[in-house]
C-alpha cells in the first residue's frame, strides 16, 4: 500500500512538472488568452492595479528606454536592438521573495516566476528556444536588480536568454504604460517587436498571477521573422504579407 502510495504521489508530481504549472495551496496556475492594455488597469488576486505610463501601442515604435545588462551591468537603449525580432518576455520579478526599492515583496503580494510559479514564463522562454529561428532575440525584463537577475541566470541555466533590468529608474516601465504605479514593478507581458523596431504583438495578462500565452507568441514570432525574410528578397510583397500575421 506504502509502494502504490509513493507511485501514485510520483505520477501527480510528474504531471505537475510537465503541465509547466505550479501548485500553491492545491491551485495551478491558469494561461490568459485576452490582454489588457497598457496604461489601464490589471489585476493581483482580483484587486485592480493602475498600469501607469505612456501605453504602447501595437504598430508603433519601441519607444527609447534605457535598461541594464545584467551581465554587463551597461545601459542600453532598447529601441536601438534593431536588425532582429526581439521577443520581450516581460515578468514582475524572477526572486521568490526580492528586494526591490525599499520594499519586500513576498509571493502573496508579488507575481513570481521562482519555485512557487515554476518558473513557467521564464522557463518556456529558455527551454523551447529551438522552436524560435536563430534571428529572434530572447530578452526577460524584470523589476529585479540586475545582480538578483544573473543570480536567477546562473541558477536556471537557460541558454540564450538576455537579461535586462528595469529596476533603476523603470523607464521601460513608464515609457510603455506597463508599470504597475503602487508598486513600482512592470506588468506580466509579452511584446514582439519586427527587424525595424516596429511593436507588431502585445500581450498584458489581466492577471498578474497567471501566464501569457506563450505558445501563440512563439508562432507569431515565428511568423514575424519568415516575413522579415520575405521583405529583404521582395519589399512589395511584405504589406500583404504583414496583414496575415495574426495580431
Amino acid at each position: 500500500m506504502v509502494k502504490i502510495n509513493l507511485l501514485l504521489l510520483f505520477v501527480v508530481m510528474m504531471v505537475i512538472t510537465l503541465s509547466g504549472c505550479a501548485s500553491v495551496a492545491g491551485t495551478t496556475i491558469a494561461v490568459e488568452t485576452n490582454s489588457s492594455l497598457p496604461g489601464v488597469t490589471v489585476t493581483l488576486h482580483g484587486e485592480p492595479q493602475q498600469l501607469s505610463g505612456t501605453p504602447l501601442t501595437v504598430g508603433s515604435r519601441l519607444p527609447e528606454s534605457y535598461l541594464v545588462d545584467s551581465i554587463t551591468l551597461k545601459k542600453i537603449d532598447i529601441s536601438q536592438l534593431k536588425g532582429k525580432v526581439l521577443f520581450l518576455s516581460l515578468v514582475p520579478s524572477l526572486e521568490n521573495t526580492s528586494q526591490m526599492k525599499g520594499k519586500i515583496l513576498h509571493s502573496k503580494l508579488m507575481p513570481s516566476l521562482e519555485s512557487r510559479f515554476c518558473e513557467t514564463q521564464t522557463q518556456y522562454l529558455g527551454e523551447h528556444g529551438d522552436d524560435l529561428p536563430p534571428d529572434v532575440l530572447r530578452i526577460t525584463i524584470s523589476s529585479d536588480s540586475p545582480l538578483d537577475q544573473k543570480r536567477f541566470a546562473d541558477r536556471a541555466k537557460y541558454d540564450g536568454i538576455t537579461y535586462l533590468s528595469d529596476y533603476s529608474s523603470s523607464s521601460f516601465g513608464r515609457s510603455t504604460g506597463l508599470l504597475v504605479t503602487d508598486r513600482k514593478y512592470i506588468a506580466r507581458a509579452v511584446i514582439l517587436v519586427d527587424k525595424e523596431g516596429i511593436v507588431r504583438y502585445l500581450q498584458v495578462v489581466p492577471e498578474l498571477t497567471h501566464l501569457p500565452d506563450m505558445k501563440r507568441a512563439f508562432s507569431i514570432a515565428r511568423k514575424l521573422a519568415e516575413t522579415n525574410e520575405i521583405r529583404a528578397k521582395t519589399p512589395r510583397a511584405v504589406t500583404s504579407s504583414l496583414s496575415t500575421v495574426p495580431l
